[in-house]
């Protein structure tokens, strides 16, 4: 009899913000195959009995390519294990569950998602920004910087002109790239930015410029996205400011000093 592979979202870090499904699932598991940014707090909650692996990356490095993953979860399920497969954020959000649903599909093994608190979600929740508002945004966009080799990266200028809220996952080590497409694109220069870094942990860190501080300013730790829009404007800090007015024109110097944490 096979088993069943379950593609559960382990959501930004913060084991509170896992779902009531993902944390059952979790305890009952067989085995489980999880991602490098789930955190330790989140593999705790695993059974004790459960077989573990870490099939993730980081900085570009693979321990397992993606098929020497596709291929575990299916020999896991074959023999009659319930299998996790464990994903930072939620699954179908830049978490290459579509090509995971596929080779399970091709292997006629029974699977499900289980959705989880994607990257943009918790940050913008972190920096009280609203991503969406009546009178300023009423378009959302989740882009990522890092691209599958081979692939052409989107034209942005159609996203420039919509006034969109853009998220920017995996902006990559160099924050000028990601400006410098965005002001070439037709961006205002002046339009408010948000980075949040490892957003819902204790050392979580948020920044708060424009596009034009964005080139000049040092990355901050990984994972983290940006937000671009308008309503950055509308950030605010514990006491209410809005922090986006408090830093416009001040150096980003001044600005890296002026983050919050978890």
């Amino acid at each position: 009899m096979k088993g069943k592979v379950y593609l559960v979202g382990a959501g930004p870090g913060d084991p509170d913000l896992l779902t009531i499904k993902a944390l059952r699932l979790l305890k009952h598991a067989d085995a489980v195959l999880y991602d490098e940014l789930v955190s330790s707090q989140v593999l705790d909650l695993v059974s004790t009995s459960a077989v573990l692996q870490n099939v993730g990356k980081r900085c570009g490095k693979k321990a397992i390519t993606q098929e020497e993953i596709n291929l575990r979860m299916v020999q896991l399920a074959e023999v009659g294990l319930q299998v996790v497969r464990l994903k930072g954020g939620d699954p179908l959000v830049f978490g290459r569950a579509g090509e995971e649903m596929i080779a399970l599909r091709n292997s006629g093994i029974e699977y499900e998602v289980v959705p989880g608190i994607t990257a943009a979600l918790a940050a913008a929740s972190a920096a009280r920004i609203s991503l969406t508002y009546r009178t300023t945004a009423s378009v959302l966009v989740f882009l990522t910087g890092h691209y599958a080799e081979g692939r052409n990266r989107e034209d942005w200028h159609n996203l420039a002109r919509s006034g969109a809220t853009l998220v920017i996952y995996m902006p990559g080590p160099s924050y000028s790239a990601v400006a410098n497409r965005l002001k070439d694109a037709g961006v205002d220069p002046g339009t408010p930015c948000a980075i949040i870094s490892r957003a819902t942990a204790a050392d979580q860190q948020l920044r708060i410029t424009s596009l034009a501080g964005l080139e000049s300013m040092n990355p901050l730790p990984a994972p983290s996205v940006m937000v671009i829009g308008d309503v950055v404007q509308l950030a605010g800090d514990n006491e209410g400011e809005l922090l986006f007015g408090a830093m416009f024109g001040a150096s980003v110097d001044d600005a890296a000093t002026r983050g919050i944490t978890a």
